[in-house]
């Protein structure tokens, strides 16, 4: 059993999303809703189907290909703007949908330039309305670990709580052996706490794990607590909070 919350939707779940949702390639809009819907393919977060009604129809180019799923039969589509075109970019969804789909557009991510809830860009992918993410500051003492040889330790943790993920510790930059850590130029964007702005690997001898550490120092303002702070991958190293030896947990993030 794992030591934290998991994910409570299951795959096929579809929710009204509560917020204006708009995306653009190329500059142009292509489309601003105030209907979209949370759709759940997977546990650990939904995605975002757009009535087609709210899409720009002069930006969808028909590929002529029916592509099928667990919920129902879509229409592959290309985007294009003025000289962008990003093909494999849509699905949109008609007659034979799953219920409450029809008429609707999914949109890959990564097809878009940018994605926008309200007024605030969102990377990656929407943010599950059924994950918190509290970034409290504690007075246990946490240790990193790794083949035995201590990389972080804290009495003065900040720790992350979020929903679907074990517990993440970040410490403060006087708390860590740098002398271990060698910087990478790896970057990856959160939902939740927005970019990266630094990575680490690990070397121990003439061993080198890759991007075990990593850095927020412009988190989104709900995670402001971790700024500036280091945190490392439970699932490749060893955590020791208040003496006990915590279990690697295995997750989605790490392969």
């Amino acid at each position: 059993m794992a030591d934290y919350p998991r994910m409570i939707a299951v795959t096929g779940t579809v929710e009204p999303a509560p917020r204006r949702v708009r995306g653009e390639v190329g500059g142009r809009l292509v489309f601003d809703t105030v209907n979209a819907l949370y759709v759940w393919e997977w546990p650990n977060y939904p995605q975002y189907y757009i009535p087609l009604d709210d899409v720009d129809r002069s930006m969808l180019v028909d590929e002529g290909r029916v592509l099928r799923s667990r919920r129902g039969p879509a229409q592959g589509h290309a985007l294009r703007a003025g000289t962008v075109d990003r093909p494999n970019a849509a699905k949109v969804y008609g007659e034979g949908a799953q219920a409450g789909l029809e008429s609707t557009v999914r949109f890959e991510w990564d097809a878009l330039d940018a994605w926008f809830e309200e007024d605030e860009q969102v990377y990656v992918h929407p943010r599950n309305p059924y994950t918190r993410v509290d970034a409290l500051r504690s007075t246990r003492t946490v240790r990193i670990e790794s083949a035995g040889v201590l990389l972080a330790q804290s009495s003065a943790p900040v720790m992350v709580f979020e929903t679907g993920l074990p517990t993440r510790y970040y410490f403060d930059r006087h708390a860590v052996d740098f002398t271990h850590l060698v910087p990478s130029g790896t970057m990856t964007s959160c939902p939740y706490k927005g970019n990266t702005s630094g990575y680490w690997s690990v070397r121990l001898g003439d061993e080198v794990e890759p991007d075990l550490a990593w850095t927020y120092d412009f988190p989104t303002r709900q995670l402001l607590p971790i700024a500036g702070l280091i945190a490392f991958y439970n699932e490749k190293v060893d955590v020791v909070v208040d003496g006990v030896r915590l279990e690697r947990p295995t997750t989605h993030l790490v392969r």
